[in-house]
C-alpha cells in the first residue's frame, strides 16, 4: 500500500476548537494512527500552522511537535506543497480567507458557521463551486455517538413513525463576577460584533442535525434574550454583552416532526449531558445525547394515571435501556476529516459541503427574522 502525502494548511487553530477538535484530536490524531486508508493508498496528513500571531503559532507547533508554521499567509498559498486550506478562525475573519484560498486554487474546508450572513454564505459557496475547488463544512455532530445510535434504531424503524423531538444544550457560563468561578468561554461569545450570538452557533448546528435526522426544516418559530448584561473579559474588565445568551425555537420540518429546541449558556444542567434530545414515536421513544442513547418500546411504556395528591408509584426512569452501551467510537471531527480526506483524494462522496453550511447560517437569519415579526417565518429549500 503506498502512501500519499496531502498538505494542509491548517489557519486560526490556535483557538480551544481549532487546537482540540481539529489539530490535536483529528490531524495529529490520525498521524499517530498512520494515516487513513483509502483503497491501495494511505492518506497522511501533513500540517502547517498558519496565523496572525506568531509567538502563539510558535508555542503550539512546540508544544506538539509540528514542524511547520508561518504568519504569511499568502506565501503559503502561494506553494504547492499544500492542496487543502482549512479555517478556524473568527467568523467575521473568515470569509476573507477562504476567498484567498480559493482564488490559490485550494480545496476548502472549515468551521462553522462559514460567514455572518446568509448572502455572503452561499456566495462564498458558490465561488468555490466555480472555481471547481472541494469544498466542505464541519457538521461534526452527525458522527457523535449518541446520534449514531439513534440512526441505527431510526433506520430499523424501531420507533414507528417520529412525532416530535424536544432538544435541550447548555450549561451555565460563569460571567466572571466572582474570581473563585471565571468565565469558561471566551468573551467574544457575547459580543454581535465579534461574532457572538447562540442563534448564530447553535442554530447552525440545529440545520444539518435536524435535516438530517428528522427531515428538511420549512418554518421556524424563535425568540431571543440576552439574559445576563454584563460579563468579564480576559482581562477582568466588565463589559456589556450584546448578544444573545438563550434562545428558544421550533422548526416545522417536511416529515410533520415538530422540534422544539432550547439554546442557554444561562441554564443548570439536571440531565444526563449538555446536549439531549428526546424523540417520540408511535413505536418508541429515546433519550439521545452527545455519547449515550437511551431507548423505552411501546411493551415497555407505563400507564400512568394523573393524582397530584400521592407520590407517583411508577419510577418513570423504569423501562428504559441503553442502545450498544459502553462500546467505542471515533472523535466526531476526526470522522468527518476523514471523510474529507477520502473526498479530496479519491472523490468519494462528501456532501457537507459549503452550501450546505450556508443553509445553517440561513436558519439563523430566518430565526432573527421570526423573532423581529414575532411569527412562524417559512424556510426555502
Amino acid at each position: 500500500m503506498s502512501e500519499q502525502r496531502i498538505g494542509i494548511i491548517m489557519n486560526g487553530v490556535t483557538g480551544r476548537m481549532g487546537t482540540n477538535q481539529h489539530l490535536v484530536r483529528s490531524i495529529l490524531a490520525i498521524r499517530e494512527q498512520g494515516g487513513v486508508k483509502c483503497g491501495e493508498v494511505t492518506i497522511m496528513p501533513d500540517p502547517i500552522l498558519t496565523g496572525r500571531n506568531e509567538d502563539k503559532l510558535r508555542a503550539l507547533a512546540k508544544q506538539y511537535g509540528i514542524e511547520k508554521f508561518s504568519t504569511d499567509l499568502d506565501a503559503v498559498l502561494a506553494g504547492d506543497s499544500y492542496s487543502i486550506f482549512f479555517d478556524a478562525s473568527g467568523t467575521p475573519y473568515r470569509v476573507p480567507f477562504l476567498e484567498r484560498a480559493i482564488a490559490a486554487g485550494k480545496d476548502i474546508y472549515c468551521e462553522k458557521p462559514t460567514a455572518s450572513s446568509y448572502e455572503v454564505a452561499l456566495g462564498i459557496a458558490e465561488k468555490a463551486e466555480a472555481a471547481g475547488v472541494k469544498n466542505g463544512t464541519v457538521q461534526d455532530k452527525l458522527w457523535l455517538p449518541g446520534i449514531q445510535k439513534f440512526v441505527e434504531l431510526r433506520d430499523q424503524e424501531f420507533f414507528g413513525e417520529i412525532l416530535s423531538v424536544r432538544g435541550e444544550f447548555g450549561y451555565w457560563v460563569y460571567p466572571g463576577h466572582d474570581p473563585e468561578h471565571p468565565a469558561q468561554r471566551p468573551s467574544w461569545n457575547y459580543r454581535k460584533e465579534d461574532g457572538g450570538g447562540i442563534i448564530i452557533d447553535m442554530h447552525c448546528h440545529w440545520r444539518y442535525v435536524i435535516d438530517n435526522l428528522f427531515g428538511r426544516i420549512t418554518k421556524v418559530f424563535s425568540h431571543a434574550v440576552t439574559h445576563l448584561p454584563e460579563r468579564i473579559d480576559e482581562q477582568g474588565t466588565p463589559y456589556a454583552c450584546t448578544a444573545d445568551d438563550a434562545a428558544y425555537a421550533m422548526f416545522q420540518t417536511e416529515s410533520g416532526v415538530i422540534c422544539q429546541f432550547n439554546s442557554s449558556w444561562c441554564v443548570r444542567v439536571r440531565r444526563d449531558e449538555l446536549f439531549t434530545m428526546q424523540v417520540d414515536g408511535t413505536e418508541g421513544s429515546a433519550t439521545v445525547g452527545l455519547r449515550k442513547c437511551v431507548v423505552q418500546s411501546r411493551g415497555d411504556t407505563p400507564t400512568p394515571v394523573w393524582n397530584p395528591d400521592i407520590d407517583s408509584p411508577i419510577d418513570f426512569f423504569d423501562g428504559w435501556s441503553e442502545a450498544r452501551p459502553g462500546e467505542e467510537f471515533e472523535n466526531a471531527f476526526k470522522t468527518q476529516w476523514e471523510l474529507y480526506l477520502k473526498h479530496v483524494v479519491a472523490e468519494e462522496p462528501f456532501p457537507w459541503t459549503l452550501r450546505e453550511g450556508a443553509k445553517g447560517v440561513q436558519l439563523a437569519e430566518l430565526s432573527w427574522q421570526s423573532i423581529a415579526d414575532g411569527a412562524w417565518v417559512d424556510v426555502p429549500m
